[in-house]
């Protein structure tokens, strides 16, 4: 567990002696798109139909507009707080050329997320740039989801399976989707009609989930891995992008590798690790500009 105790307070609850734990590390290492910083360092984001603020203030985290009881029931599952990642950080710098990915990633945790909100944005992120996936969401949030107030702002929750299976393609297509829009309609149709389980696809082994994934729409490899990690608690995924291949061409592989072995080489060397490995690479070959 990296914290030690939790302590309400007006505003929302103190969570004390939090280790591994820097907002902008796990909110802006590529596995969430719903959380916004603020001009005093603060994120606010949306996520199980909830809005809250988190701060960081030295050794402890404050979270606003949350209670004890959601932060037992949601968000301590939510940020991962029961894990110990010191001792991941220790087994993952055991690799010289990792160690320094590690340190600069240090208080990256993997969030575990709503799979079919995680789902829709992986489709949505292929082959695009961040300020547009987060765009592209939040409009369907705003056009399909339910508004909440905090501060005096409206915020949105994204949209459950029978919300966003009342959408036309036109309407999708109105929240900047681009040509993803006809893979969201036809995956959250599936999804709606019960042809695809999540939670079932979440049960089956790492190999079997990452297969039956690509079977929507929309859903490639690297979209799978993005899925299982960020939303499966499938921690042997390893999501390949242009970073991740810049970084394993950098520091492991010759340049002519392919996606593929890429993958199959990092989830033989990391195993059930390599979840982690693949975001601190990221997150330190994004930061540093990593190119060959």
């Amino acid at each position: 567990m990296d914290f030690s105790c939790v302590e309400e307070i007006n505003e929302g609850i103190i969570v004390k002696h939090v280790r591994n734990f820097n907002l902008e590390h796990i909110f802006e290492c590529g596995q969430c798109f719903r959380w916004s910083k603020q001009q005093n360092g603060n994120y606010i984001g949306t996520a199980f139909e909830r809005v809250i603020e988190v701060e960081k203030k030295d050794e402890d985290i404050i979270i606003y507009n949350c209670t004890e009881e959601d932060f037992r029931n949601i968000w301590s599952e939510y940020f991962d707080l029961y894990r110990d990642y010191k001792s991941i950080k220790e087994l993952l710098s055991k690799d010289d050329i990792l160690k320094k990915s590690v340190n600069f990633g240090e208080g990256i945790r993997i969030l575990k997320q709503e799979p079919f909100e995680i789902v829709v944005s992986f489709i949505i992120s292929a082959n695009n740039r961040i300020p547009m996936i987060k765009k592209a969401i939040n409009n369907i949030s705003k056009k399909y989801g339910k508004e909440i107030k905090y501060k005096g702002k409206n915020y949105y929750t994204f949209p459950n399976v029978d919300e966003l299976s009342k959408a036309t393609l036109e309407g999708l297509e109105e929240c900047s989707t681009g040509f993803r829009a006809k893979y969201i309609k036809d995956t959250v149709e599936k999804i709606a009609k019960g042809e695809y389980d999540l939670e079932y696809i979440k049960s089956l082994n790492d190999n079997e989930c990452h297969k039956i994934l690509q079977e929507l729409k929309g859903i490639g490899p690297k979209v799978a891995d993005c899925i299982m990690l960020f939303s499966m608690q499938k921690y042997s995924a390893f999501p390949v992008d242009v970073w991740v291949k810049r970084a394993m061409h950098y520091f492991y592989l010759a340049p002519d590798v392919s996606l593929k072995k890429i993958r199959d080489f990092s989830r033989q060397k990391f195993s059930n690790l390599s979840g982690f490995a693949q975001q601190y690479l990221f997150y330190y070959a994004r930061e540093n500009k990593i190119n060959i």
